[in-house]
């Protein structure tokens, strides 16, 4: 076949030395010609392959502390040069530059270094890399003489390919590298630019500060992670993304179960970030991202218990959040009831075990990723806020009837407040304290008046109401909705505050026994 190229030469100079020996001792094999730098020449060296410095090829030593070694004639006259061009070859020859077809090179990892806690400026910009990218474009943009390989998953396929074809390669496959490589860097690239377009002017080797405001250009950029078998129904094509960073629901370890579909990573997203509101152990049981139940208790089996003891009926077939380590005791009772999948930050050996039992159900083990920003997209552009991370404290409720609230009623308020900030509007939820620990008793979630989502949320209550507390995401625009909750039976009510009619809704409060409290903040969740 006329398109397949040989390989007798290949620049090697990794960070993710993942496969590295492996393909670089398909290359040996075939007789290709290894050229590497430091620690990548270190590894294969210790491997027992035979291999040229890149100084020894160019004839100028690595120096800036690694900051200048590939960046020579040497090396990009031996990528770049056109092999059918007898300029080129001619140009090559007279300064002894010798020819390199194929560039392994995976970069410096800014992005993983940019998610790490307290990464100072200094270190940002010593892991932005230079030359790797610039060796890159050079391969990618010349694919059709060379082969450029920007990651270690392609190993596998290729040496495949170089021992069918005895050390070449189609155009094919260096034309799909070359699209591949070009994506990284692009990708790279758009990493490097948004994350030093947050920090201000000027900063030197210290913990960098965010700057307020939207960036000015949107970046989007993350790596196909998998293909779903569909989205939210089977005629939509899905597939999931990653950032690189390794945390969050997108990158969650999967420890055992069927495939994770579309509904189940949403859904668990929205279990996750409820449970992420509290410091005390909490369980969730979500379905369709709202919350069937929450439950706090000094176990996880204890507010596993709550949450289920809420609605147990919505619960079949939802997914459980934990926001601590899920031991033995807890899996035995989530093993009972079916959910489709459940994240934890951990889990015992021994709930391993007993959750094995259950081959189908999803076991997902998350690393926090703290969320900065919510993007949507709509026809024509994409809709970007603050993710809502306002939190309130009885430091800063106001309370503007004239019963106040016990010192219970004010625990199972913030209780209810962080619940509700996590339910689709219009929001009630209705919540208790039992031997101390907040459980919701019913969630009126995602209805078109605030009056229908009291009763509703009253409708779906499985336990008692009658002393229950009720937090509402917004402000009531009428007495009606505060009427409704009283009339379920809730003795104190949280809300925003702030309406046009906050002194009749103050007074309807007053008039049917109620205690209120004011935050002062909303907590709208159109979806």
């Amino acid at each position: 076949m006329s398109d397949l190229k040989a390989v007798r030469r290949a620049l090697l100079s990794v960070t993710d030395k993942s496969g590295l020996v492996e393909f670089a001792g398909v290359l040996a094999e075939l007789g290709v010609e290894l050229v590497s730098t430091g620690g990548t020449a270190k590894a294969l060296r210790d491997a027992g392959m035979k291999v040229l410095d890149v100084a020894e090829l160019t004839g100028f030593p690595e120096m800036l502390d690694g900051r200048v070694k590939t960046l020579h004639p040497g090396v990009h006259g031996g990528i770049l040069h056109r092999r059918d061009e007898p300029e080129h070859v001619a140009a090559v020859e007279e300064h002894g530059i010798l020819p390199i077809d194929m560039v392994v090179v995976n970069l410096y990892a800014f992005e993983k270094t940019a998610a790490k806690p307290g990464v100072t400026t200094a270190e940002l910009i010593e892991n932005i890399d230079i030359g790797g990218p610039s060796m890159l474009r050079s391969a990618a943009k010349n694919f059709q003489d060379v082969a450029v390989v920007s990651s270690a998953e392609a190993y596998g396929a290729l040496g495949e390919e170089l021992r069918a074809n005895g050390g070449k390669l189609s155009l094919e496959t260096r034309w799909r590298l070359a699209r591949a490589a070009f994506a990284t860097t692009a990708a790279y690239d758009s990493a490097i630019a948004t994350t030093l377009e947050g920090l201000p002017e000027g900063m030197e080797a210290q913990e960098p500060e965010p700057e307020k405001g939207m960036a000015p250009v949107l970046r989007i950029s993350a790596k196909l992670k998998n293909s779903l078998r569909y989205g939210e129904n089977p005629h939509q094509a899905a597939a999931v993304y990653t950032d690189g960073t390794n945390r969050g629901i997108a990158n969650a370890e999967q420890m055992q179960g069927k495939e994770l579909s579309y509904n189940n990573l949403v859904d668990l997203d929205a279990c996750w970030s409820l449970v992420s509101e509290f410091e005390t152990t909490a369980v969730a049981i979500i379905k369709h991202t709202n919350p069937c139940g929450v439950g706090i208790g000094a176990t996880v089996k204890e507010a596993y218990g709550r949450a289920l003891e809420a609605d147990p009926v919505s619960a079949f077939g939802g997914v459980i959040g934990v926001n601590g380590v899920v031991d033995g005791p807890a899996a035995a009772e989530m093993a009972k009831l079916f959910v489709e999948a459940i994240v934890a930050p951990g889990y015992t050996p021994e709930a391993l075990a007993t959750l094995a039992a259950k081959k189908n159900l999803r076991v997902l083990r998350i690393v926090a990723a703290p969320r900065s920003s919510v993007m949507k997209q709509i026809s024509g552009g994409f809709l970007v806020q603050d993710e809502d991370h306002a939190r309130v404290g009885e430091d800063m409720l106001s309370y503007p009837t004239s019963r106040k609230p016990t010192a219970d009623e004010r625990a199972a308020l913030l209780f209810a407040w962080k619940v509700c900030k996590h339910v689709k509007s219009n929001a009630i939820v209705y919540a208790r304290l039992q031997d101390g620990f907040g459980q919701t008793v019913g969630v009126g979630a995602g209805q078109m008046s605030r009056v229908d989502a009291a009763r509703f949320g009253a409708m779906k209550a499985a336990l008692p109401l009658e002393g229950t507390v009720a937090a509402s995401d917004a402000f009531f625009p009428f007495a009606d909705g505060l009427e409704a909750i009283a009339n379920a039976g809730a003795t104190a009510v949280i809300q925003p505050g702030g309406s046009m009619r906050d002194a009749e809704v103050i007074a309807a409060a007053d008039q049917l026994g109620i205690a209120m409290a004011f935050t002062g903040i909303r907590h709208f969740r159109h979806g």
